[in-house]
C-alpha cells in the first residue's frame, strides 16, 4: 500500500472495434504472455458468435452480463482481540468491474467447449441471463456478506 500518495489510475483506451473501454478491459484479462492479437480475436469472434446466436447488438449483451455479475457487497478478514471476523464490506466501483471481468473470464476458462471463443460467448450470454458460473460466484460472494451482518461495526 502507498505511504506518500494516491496512485493514478491509468485510463483504458476504447477499444478500435467497438469503442468501448469494458470490451479493453476482457481482451486485457484475456490475454496471455503478452499475446494481445489473439486475445483480441477471442474476444472479437466471441461477441459476433453473441451476435448469431442472440440476434441482437453484443455490447448490449456483455454490459448486462457485467451487470449481473458485479458484486455490490464482499467480506474482508479483520482480526480483533484474537479473533478473525468476515466483515462486509461494500465494493467499488473499479473493483466491482476487475472482479466480473476476472470472474467471467476465469468461468470461461473452465467450461467445456470446443474453442475460448465459444466458451467465453457461452459463459457472457449465461451472465447475461443471470446464469453461469460468474453470477453464482457473485450470488455466493453476497449470501456470505449477508450472513456476517452482524460484524458490520468492525468495519475499518
Amino acid at each position: 500500500m502507498a505511504r506518500r500518495r494516491r496512485i493514478q489510475r491509468r485510463v483504458l483506451p476504447p477499444d478500435p472495434v467497438y469503442g468501448d473501454a469494458l470490451v479493453t478491459k476482457l481482451v486485457d484479462c484475456i490475454m496471455r504472455s503478452g499475446k494481445k492479437s489473439l486475445a483480441e480475436r477471442i474476444v472479437y469472434d466471441a461477441l459476433e458468435i453473441i451476435k448469431t446466436k442472440s440476434k441482437s447488438d453484443p455490447l448490449e449483451v456483455f454490459s448486462k452480463a457485467m451487470e449481473n455479475t458485479k458484486p455490490l457487497l464482499e467480506v474482508k478478514s479483520r482480526r480483533v482481540g484474537g479473533a478473525t471476523y468476515q466483515v462486509p464490506v461494500e465494493v467499488r466501483q473499479h473493483r466491482q468491474i476487475a472482479l466480473s471481468v476476472r470472474w467471467l473470464t476465469s468461468f470461461a476458462r473452465k467450461r467445456d467447449g470446443k474453442t475460448m471463443q465459444e466458451r467465453l460467448a457461452a459463459e457472457i450470454l449465461d451472465a447475461s441471463q443471470n446464469r453461469g458460473g460468474a453470477v453464482k460466484r457473485r450470488e455466493d460472494i453476497q449470501k456470505m456478506a449477508e450472513a456476517n451482518k452482524a460484524f458490520v461495526h468492525y468495519r475499518w
